[in-house]
Order: C-alpha cells, then structure tokens, then sequence
C-alpha cells in the first residue's frame, strides 16, 4: 500500500470511529481511533481519542493521547485547549492555564472560543469575576452563537449586582 492508500485509510478509520464515538460506543470508537494511529498516526486520531477516554473520566490517559497529537502537530489547537478542560476536571485549573493560551495561539483551530470559554471557567472557580466575564466576552466575539458564554456572562453579572 502506498502513503495515499495508507492515510485514506486512517482517514476512513478516523471517520468510523467518530460515528461509533457520536453513538455512544466508545470501546468501538477507541479501537478504531487506535486502529487509525497505527495506520498513520495524526494529531486528530490521538486527540479525538483522548476525548473519547474523557467520556469515560479517562482524563490522565486523555492528557497523554494530547500530548502525542502535539508531538505529532504543534500548530494543532484542539489538543492544547483539552488537555486545559481535562486538568479543570481533574480540579488542577492553575495547571490548565498555560495550556488554553496555547490553544488561544495555535496555527490551526476551528474553534478559538473554546480556551477563552475554559479559561473563564479557570477564574470562575478562583473567584475572579472580572477575569471570568473579559473571557467568556472574548469567545463570544468569536463565536456571537456560544450560549455558554452568554449564560456565564449573564450568571456573574447577576451575581455581580
């Protein structure tokens, strides 16, 4: 097989895996996500099977597939942004910090709005209101549509006044 059957492959593989992922059958989707790492490894695969583990409260493991998906590419956004919500989960939200600016500053993301959403969770839980709202504001100047960052917003301010 040559390296364009070899990644239409992984591709194909990745594809089925984030269907069983969407049908709730993650050991499937695991299998599947690793069966397209072993093809050919891409940051996608690694990510996305991290975040099928989080689904499980996988988030040590979840970390570990996002950090291979940066070793694999570092312009990659989403790896940076999930490994900062897997660490808020895990109660560390200090740790998670650096991690969702890097997100913020990736080459390639979909969806910046989701590290400043994570980051104002971080102040949220510090109690750093001000902060808090100045990140859910800047997500939603990327996304206009992200009702959590409107709900967030709304939520502090009335706790605000």
């Amino acid at each position: 097989m040559g390296d364009k059957e070899i990644l239409e492959k992984a591709v194909k593989l990745f594809h089925e895996a984030y269907r069983r992922q969407m049908d709730g059958e993650l050991e499937d989707a695991m299998r599947l996500y690793q069966e397209s790492i072993h093809c050919c490894p891409t940051a996608e695969a690694h990510t996305f099977l991290g975040w099928t583990m989080s689904f499980e409260g996988r988030y040590e493991e979840a970390i570990e597939e996002c950090k291979k998906a940066i070793a694999v590419d570092p312009q990659f956004g989403n790896p940076y942004n999930d490994i900062g919500a897997y660490l808020i989960n895990l109660g560390r939200p200090d740790e998670a910090i650096p991690w969702l600016e890097k997100a913020m500053t990736a080459g390639r993301y979909e969806a910046y709005h989701y590290p400043h959403c994570n980051l104002g969770r971080v102040y949220l839980a510090k109690g750093m209101l001000n902060k808090a709202v100045e990140e859910f504001e800047k997500a939603l100047a990327i996304e206009p549509n992200y009702t959590f960052a409107r709900e967030a917003i709304e939520a502090i301010r009335g706790q605000l006044h």
